[in-house]
């Protein structure tokens, strides 16, 4: 008894001492129970109190308790919505990291918007969705949720807007791959609101060092003995050049800040500043005014976005060489907006008349970094060499209050372009011209039109190829890229990753990835394109998948090959061995993917692939964005949520049910 007392005296001896249990400080225990609140008083009178509902009054009182002047309380309200990520110090020293540098110091930009607001005695509100990383979920399972988050983030981004029922207008700040795709549709949800967006910008060139999409193939190429442990550890470490925006490609992220500007919710030339720079939060205090001038104006959302709108975005998304996954993402925020969602035949026309223009990362020839695409002049000076080709919907309003055709004609002539164009001479030695160019500069330099779209017995309903970015020596005098070779058939990316770092996959061959279609959350697949850009003869080795790639992913890789193969489509059906032909038609912008060793009947009677199997990572959340947006219209309709088209088919789905177990439906 002894023994055990001493031992129990030993055990609540040390649980005292135990600093997760109490800190021992003392000055903890200065505690209070009440405080004399704010000062002052509401300006309310009679006929206001009397009509006020209570949620309008308790936010006063929630204003005030936050610490706002109850003088100050009649303002105007605009609300600030962001992908934050991070907390930062004042100094800009991590207190918690965020994700991602594209969100790292978007806060700023917040604070600019802010004191706008203020200083024309608004009041300022400002909400957070942070977003996540694709560079940091490549070739993990966290890949598994990037596509769905968009559309998650969207809705609670709406309904932030929707918690703040007094706000005039919504100023969104975002910058990266899915964050500002999901921004831009919260945006187009608020058709009766004035509403703008901020770019988050770009981050710097690092100098002697490798580029944020090239330092992710660092693994590869060590594997492969192509480089040193010293240069990954190095080149890894130094890649960003500044800690704040988005990568230094015209990747995903770039080019959804081109569209925005673009499609007129962005400023004249705000696309692509460097984050962090004088220049980036002037966007910020510019933005808040332009929305000020938007509510006085009455112009809302619906005044903005348009089908001419939207028609400009695609049109400068072919003159940038721009992401494929923006074939995903315009879609979207046309749904979101209530308007006509573009198909396949429509990206199809634009890429087959607009030229690219714009020499950037990672499509060349040059590879020119996103900040010397904004110091050659950015969105508004590509788009003066769209105006003189007549491929421009002039008339489109934007939130300048003044249309595209109005904004160009001032770009044109402004100090602006010509002190940033001389600036890009002075720091890089690089002429503007050869960055952004006339059409017929262009053609001369081999920059071939953006997006394929591709058919086949084995893309019955389409694929797509980022056919600018296929390396030049690999397309004939015709303006034709054809291969043929063996397919290598992989189930899942790393068993594909793992084959090329083994050496495994040879030069002619055809890796075939099936299996990662929006059955199981479309992952990109930047991890393989990235490694067969790097890695010796990469570039002589295809790719076909029915999954996605990242923006900077570059070469022979056919995408979004559907039906996917977890709909019984016959990339799904590929065995090792099997002989793939593609052909590639970089000018007419047509071509075929077709399995040419066996005949369409031995295809069909063929079963899945052994190594399909449900992949065991894919959460249930994705498992229901899967379903929602194949019931929506799939990958080619924007992998949105169509409400109505998912309530009608429930409905039929329970109507069956019900007369299956013989009872009656509940109405709805």
């Amino acid at each position: 008894m002894v023994f055990v007392f001493f031992v129990a005296n030993d055990w609540i001896s040390s649980m005292s001492r135990d600093p997760i249990l109490d800190s021992g400080d003392d000055a903890i225990y200065a505690l209070r129970t009440t405080a004399p609140g704010p000062a002052g008083s509401l300006p309310l009178d009679a006929d206001r109190l009397r009509r006020m509902s209570s949620g309008d009054l308790f936010g006063w009182t929630q204003n005030a308790g936050m610490g706002w002047s109850p003088a100050a309380m009649l303002g105007k309200q605009f609300l600030i919505l962001s992908t934050q990520g991070g907390i930062r110090a004042p100094d800009g020293t991590p207190i918690a990291l965020g994700y991602h540098t594209g969100h790292w110091e978007v806060g700023l930009l917040m604070e600019e918007a802010a004191r706008e607001f203020t200083a024309a005695k608004a009041i300022p509100f400002a909400g957070y969705v942070s977003d996540p990383c694709d560079g940091r979920t490549n070739g993990t399972p966290g890949m598994l949720d990037s596509l769905a988050y968009r559309n998650d983030a969207a809705i609670v981004l709406r309904r932030l807007v929707r918690s703040l029922p007094t706000r005039r207008g919504v100023l969104g700040v975002a910058t990266c791959d899915k964050g500002l795709p999901a921004m831009l549709m919260a945006l187009a949800g608020c058709p009766d609101l004035p509403t703008i967006l901020v770019p988050g910008g770009v981050t710097l060139l690092a100098e002697e060092a490798e580029d944020t999409g090239k330092v992710q193939t660092l693994a590869t190429r060590f594997a492969r003995d192509e480089i040193s442990l010293e240069h990954a550890a190095e080149m890894g470490c130094r890649a960003c050049g500044s800690p704040g925006g988005g990568c230094q490609f015209m990747g995903t992220a770039a080019t959804s800040q081109v569209v925005a500007e673009a499609l007129g919710l962005a400023l004249p030339h705000a696309a692509l500043a460097p984050s962090g720079s004088p220049i980036w939060r002037d966007v910020a205090r510019r933005s808040a005014r332009a929305l000020l001038a938007l509510d006085l104006a009455g112009t809302t959302t619906r005044d903005l976005l348009t089908d001419d709108s939207l028609h400009n975005a695609m049109v400068c998304h072919a003159a940038f060489g721009g992401s494929t996954n923006l074939v995903l993402h315009i879609p979207a925020i046309a749904h979101a907006a209530g308007l006509r969602r573009p198909t396949v035949d429509d990206w199809a026309r634009i890429n087959r008349v607009v030229p690219r223009l714009v020499d950037s990362l990672p499509n060349g020839p040059r590879h020119f970094a996103t900040v010397q695409v904004y110091l050659a002049g950015g969105v508004p000076e590509a788009m003066l060499h769209l105006r003189d080709l007549g491929l421009l919907k002039l008339d489109a309003r934007t939130v300048t209050g003044r249309t595209l055709g109005d904004n160009l004609t001032w770009w044109e002539k402004s100090e602006r372009r010509t002190r940033l164009r001389e600036k890009l001479r002075t720091l890089d030695g690089i002429d503007p011209g050869d960055v952004i160019m006339p059409a017929a500069q262009a053609r001369a330099r081999g920059l071939a039109s953006t997006v394929t779209f591709l058919r086949g017995n084995l893309a019955p309903e389409g694929a797509l190829v980022k056919s600018t970015a296929i390396a030049p020596q690999l397309i004939d005098a015709d303006g034709l890229f054809e291969h043929e070779g063996p397919a290598r058939v992989f189930t899942s990316e790393a068993h594909a990753i793992a084959a090329i770092k083994a050496g495994s996959v040879k030069p002619g061959d055809v890796l075939v990835l099936a299996g990662i279609g929006p059955g199981c959350g479309m992952p990109e697949t930047y991890q393989v394109t990235s490694a067969l850009k790097h890695i010796k003869d990469g570039q002589r080795i295809a790719l076909i998948t029915d999954g996605r790639f990242s923006g900077v992913s570059t070469g022979a890789c056919i995408g979004h090959i559907s039906p996917e193969a977890w709909a019984g489509g016959p990339i799904g059906k590929l065995r090792d061995g099997d002989t793939i032909r593609l052909h590639v038609n970089t000018r007419s912008l047509e071509g075929t993917v077709d399995v040419v060793s066996v005949s369409a009947d031995e295809l069909a009677m063929r079963p899945l692939h052994p190594g399909l199997k449900p992949n065991p990572l894919v959460p249930a959340d994705t498992h229901l964005w899967s379903a929602l947006q194949n019931a929506s219209g799939g990958s080619w309709g924007g992998c949105v949520y169509d409400a109505a088209r998912i309530t009608e088919l429930l409905n039929l789905g329970l109507a069956t049910e019900a007369a299956r177990l013989g009872n009656s439906p509940k109405a709805r």
